[in-house]
C-alpha cells in the first residue's frame, strides 16, 4: 500500500484521468473529492465490501437453482 501525506486543496493523481483531492480536514473526518470519468466505478470501500457479498449470495443461490432445474430433467 502507497501512503501519502497530503494538506488540504492538495491532490494526488491514479493514473492520466483519476484525481483525489483533500478538500477539508475536521478532526477524525477528511473530506475528499474524486474527479473521473464516469467510466469509473468509485464506491466507498465499506459499500463495495456490502455489494460483493451480496453478488456472492445472488450467484450460490442462482447455482442452486441450476442444480435443482438439472436434476428435474
Amino acid at each position: 500500500m502507497l501512503v501519502l501525506a497530503r494538506k488540504v486543496d492538495e491532490s494526488l493523481m491514479i493514473g492520466d484521468d483519476v484525481e483525489v483531492k483533500i478538500l477539508s480536514i475536521d478532526g477524525d473526518t477528511v473530506r475528499i473529492g474524486v474527479q473521473a470519468p464516469r467510466s469509473v466505478v468509485i464506491l466507498r470501500g465499506e459499500l463495495y465490501a456490502q455489494v460483493a457479498e451480496e453478488n456472492r449470495s445472488a450467484t450460490g443461490a442462482a447455482s442452486d437453482d441450476v442444480d435443482r432445474l438439472s436434476s428435474m430433467l
